[in-house]
């Protein structure tokens, strides 16, 4: 597909900034960066659909689980003697 557009002078220069920095011809660099554009988007959309699909999971028991699992291996791990989650917080501060 062919496309004609019309830019702004700034957005030639930078372009074409662009384009000499990467020894590549203008309408190259502006093929790359529209496809990087694209496929940042995509992930962007696959990431917030990901992390929508575990909001949306509906097993609280597997997520009660799986935290407790988290905060067990979260103070086991750690340098000091001192909890990061100490049982007397539970449902004041965490």
């Amino acid at each position: 597909m062919t496309l004609n557009l019309d830019l702004s002078p700034e957005l030639e220069q930078y372009l074409l900034q662009e384009a000499n920095q990467h020894g590549i011809y203008i309408e190259a660099m502006a093929l790359q960066l529209l496809t990087n554009s694209i496929l940042l988007k995509q992930k962007q959309a696959e990431a917030v659909n990901l992390i929508q699909s575990w909001i949306d999971d509906e097993d609280e028991s597997e997520q009660q689980e799986t935290g407790e699992y988290l905060i067990h291996a979260l103070d086991k791990d750690r340098l000091s003697e001192r909890k990061l989650f100490p049982v007397e917080m539970k449902g004041i501060t965490w």
